[in-house]
């Protein structure tokens, strides 16, 4: 919830937030953009499968390797957040759903 508030906030298009909540992969983004959700949905889903080819796209797509570090570690933060809130039935406040509407 919050991460489609603070897109449609930041973007200005209350769709795109939408769409990036329900498949970032139906969303019109950058082929920079797609690159880095492609990664941390890999990293996210299949963690054991990233490889340098993933890496390298990141690279392709003008990431650093900072940048990389940082999705890593956005991705990371974002897994472990969303393993605590779902083990402890932990929800967004109401306040979320109307942000950005």
């Amino acid at each position: 919830m919050a991460h489609g508030a603070a897109v449609r906030q930041l973007s200005g298009d209350p769709a795109l937030g939408e769409l990036m909540v329900m498949n970032y992969r139906a969303a019109p983004l950058s082929d920079r953009q797609r690159a880095m959700l492609d990664f941390a949905a890999k990293l996210t889903a299949e963690p054991w499968a990233v490889e340098e080819d993933d890496r390298a796209a990141l690279r392709k797509a003008g990431f650093s390797e900072r940048d990389v570090w940082d999705i890593a570690a956005v991705a990371g933060f974002f897994n472990m957040s969303n393993r605590v809130a779902s083990a402890t039935d932990m929800r967004p406040n109401t306040v979320y759903h109307g942000q950005a509407r």
